[in-house]
């Protein structure tokens, strides 16, 4: 049996509701949460930023939260109101678990997912 090295859970999230990704603060709340929710350990603090400001195509938050077993990072349109998040770890946790809380945090009327085993 092939050994696993780790789990990917790529999220790409439509119609979120446009005042939770546009604050930082319920940004790094789903951050905090999630890590909690599929018990990885946080390494450091989360970064959080808006910029890009000056194309509407590329302007919103982008989040990178170190994990000890890998990282968790989103990106977050506020032309279209979507979110695409990305969970690495190579500690296994649950993809639909995860994803059902993610899809009801942004308030996302659709959610597609992809799982890659690393």
């Amino acid at each position: 049996m092939k050994k696993i090295y780790g789990k990917e859970l790529i999220l790409d999230l439509y119609d979120c509701d446009p005042k939770i990704i546009r604050s930082k603060k319920k940004i790094l709340e789903y951050s905090d949460k999630l890590c909690d929710l599929i018990k990885v350990k946080k390494y450091g603090k989360p970064i959080c930023e808006r910029f890009a400001l000056n194309d509407p195509h590329t302007a919103g938050y982008s989040l990178v939260q170190l994990i000890e077993t890998s990282s968790i990072s989103g990106h977050f349109s506020e032309l279209w109101n979507q979110a695409f998040i990305d969970i690495f770890s190579c500690k296994l946790f649950d993809e639909k678990i995860a994803t059902n809380f993610t899809k009801k945090f942004f308030k996302a009327k659709k959610i597609k997912n992809r799982v890659l085993i690393r």
